[in-house]
């Protein structure tokens, strides 16, 4: 066997309950003032929600505003003010307290973002990883493809339920490839282990949830050459109980699930979190614009995975460096050449990621950044950032 595991959180984990609400906040700046610029932290502890950091834009919005998108954002995650879990097992958005700390951006920082020319610097140094994998259909890497199938589908449960389970759910897949070449070669062998914990109500036996669950997972999509149920190890709630959840037992903080937001841990992640941030915050803008790349080199046939990495310093527009890295998956083309045509072929600029893939303009019709943070920063196909629309050109080499 050669074992690789990755996790998945749903909406309604305390942690992305903060990154959900921090990106509510960015939602609601950028739609009304598209130059806004906005870096919160979001901390949900208990019944106390305290929103921090900094904004600069033509919008100003009130303690009771902000109040008012806290508790939205609880109640189109799953979290009901008529639910079926106490006061004391599950947080109701009536209860919540929220404290509001944002300052001023600084404007050492504006007078290298906003440029006279009409580029964008980059607003803070950092470096970010964006990856690809063969492994799936939509070039994301397998363990963290399948937890989300499986997040995904007992979430849903949980929302159409609210009489049965809780939306605090996490799941967790580990992949057999084998041996380690089947892994560096990107082929999976079979799901090896399930582990799905989900809240249910009190009242509902643990026998009840067990089987409930097992027919989610059952349901859920998995590729029939790699899911066996016969086989399979399945975890279900596996303390047998798990009816307390949310920030009343587990506090949330932004930032603080990157591996689950990105590839599962089959690739470095840079030094920073993608929600709270506008899209001159290069860990989010070059995230998605590495991850373009990657996707795109390995859709056009020139590997079966790839990493690409983008540094930048503060106030600087170019990257600082480009490099990809196939890990010695390379069909024909070297990674030297790769990095050198990326470099020369993309502006990968603020300014041109940003008109690339819409990021002044969250809206219904293309996506907004508090469901982005829900469903995870990358790998979902209806993103901007995941289309494959560069292949011809990685093809011409």
């Amino acid at each position: 066997m050669y074992l690789f595991t990755s996790e998945v959180v749903s909406p309604g984990h305390p942690d992305k309950c903060a990154d959900i609400i921090a990106d509510t906040i960015v939602d609601a700046i950028l739609s009304q003032d598209p130059n806004g610029r906005v870096a919160s932290e979001v901390f949900v502890a208990g019944r106390h929600i305290v929103i921090g950091g900094e904004v600069n834009a033509k919008v100003n919005f009130t303690h009771d505003e902000y109040r008012h998108m806290v508790k939205d954002a609880l109640r189109k995650i799953g979290y009901k003010d008529d639910s079926h879990f106490t006061r004391e097992q599950c947080l109701h958005p009536d209860d919540v307290e929220v404290d509001v700390f944002l300052n001023q951006q600084s404007p050492d920082i504006n007078q290298g973002v906003d440029q006279a020319s009409g580029e964008i610097g980059a607003g803070d140094q950092g470096i970010m990883f964006g990856f690809a994998s063969s492994e799936t259909e939509n070039f994301m890497p397998a363990a963290i493809t399948y937890a989300r199938m499986l997040c995904d589908k007992v979430y849903n449960y949980a929302l159409a339920n609210p009489d049965k389970f809780g939306v605090d759910i996490k799941t967790q897949v580990t992949v057999d490839y084998g041996t380690k070449d089947n892994f560096e070669s990107c082929r999976p062998q079979s799901i090896h282990t399930i582990v799905v914990s989900a809240p249910s109500v009190e009242s509902l036996d643990i026998g009840e949830v067990r089987k409930i669950v097992r027919g989610l997972i059952d349901d859920a999509g998995l590729p029939k050459e790699l899911y066996n149920p016969d086989k399979t190890i399945i975890y279900i709630n596996p303390t047998g109980r798990y009816v307390n959840h949310s920030a009343l037992h587990d506090s949330g903080l932004t930032g603080r699930k990157l591996i689950v937001d990105s590839f599962g841990g089959y690739s470095p992640i840079g030094g920073g979190a993608q929600s709270s941030k506008d899209y001159t915050k290069v860990d989010r803008s070059g995230l998605y614009a590495a991850r373009w790349i990657a996707k795109n080199i390995v859709a056009a046939g020139l590997a079966k995975k790839c990493v690409v990495q983008l540094s930048y310093a503060i106030g600087v527009a170019k990257p600082v460096s480009v490099s990809v890295d196939c890990m010695g998956t390379n069909t024909r083309i070297d990674d030297d050449k790769l990095s050198a045509f990326v470099h020369e072929t993309f502006a990968l600029t603020p300014r041109w990621i940003t008109n690339k893939f819409g990021l002044d303009k969250p809206s219904k019709d293309t996506f907004f950044y508090a469901d982005v943070a829900a469903r995870g920063q990358v790998g979902v196909s209806s993103y901007p950032w995941e289309k494959l629309d560069a292949v011809e050109i990685f093809k011409k080499l």
